[in-house]
């Protein structure tokens, strides 16, 4: 598989062009039609942004650190950085010459080329569950590479959220309503009774929330 990245520390993998099955019948309302969809070459990161690679950020703009940042739960320089707005998913995005995943995107990265399994890996969930964020790489491994796409953190998207929109999803490269008041994050969350959510499945939140469940994962247009 391909690897690149917009900064040495963070590793990318293509995605190559494709359709894809997007949603599940068999899920929540907010995921059904399960319907096609294309998306064209993209890169993604195989892992969430870690708390290492955000304090290079932090020291690099002087932004102000995120909630959690000090306590010593959170604070591994290996774990995912998590209570980030979606502003501060943003900006760091286009600090490190990247930008949010689409909704899209995500999911088709996260299935990792498997047609309706559970989740990107297969069907199986593990036995275990999290009392803080786990170090990233620490779940299994999709056919493209990616870990930690469910029972790490949510992860934001570029999408505004409508639970709705599946059923008005353009085929090629939807990117989401054009407003909204919620934004999608997608990945199940180690604060969750349940952390290990399928593939499929869509979360949403306010985009000013700091919660310590949400952090992000970079993705880049093809060149």
């Amino acid at each position: 598989m391909e690897a690149t990245a917009a900064r040495s520390d963070i590793d990318f993998v293509r995605i190559p062009a494709g359709e894809f099955y997007m949603g599940w019948d068999a899920g929540h309302p907010a995921e059904r039609p399960a319907h096609v969809v294309f998306i064209d070459e993209f890169l993604i990161v195989r892992t969430p942004v870690t708390n290492a690679q955000y304090a290079a950020y932090l020291a690099a703009t002087g932004a102000t650190s995120p909630p959690f940042w000090e306590k010593p739960e959170f604070s591994d320089p290996d774990q995912p950085v998590v209570a980030l707005s979606w502003d501060d998913a943003v900006a760091f995005a286009a600090w490190a010459g990247a930008r949010l995943p689409t909704e899209a995107e995500w999911e088709k990265a996260a299935r990792g080329g498997l047609t309706q399994a559970r989740y990107g890996w297969g069907d199986t969930k593990p036995d275990v569950k999290f009392e803080r964020p786990p170090r990233a790489g620490t779940t299994p491994a999709n056919a493209f590479g990616l870990t930690d796409t469910s029972g790490v953190c949510h992860e934001w998207c570029a999408d505004w959220f409508d639970d709705a929109y599946y059923a008005i999803s353009p085929r090629d490269n939807p990117r989401g309503p054009a407003s909204g008041t919620r934004r999608v994050s997608r990945g199940g969350a180690w604060r969750h009774a349940d952390p290990w959510s399928p593939v499929a499945h869509r979360s949403s939140l306010p985009p000013h929330l700091q919660y310590s469940d949400y952090g992000l994962r970079l993705a880049r247009d093809a060149r």
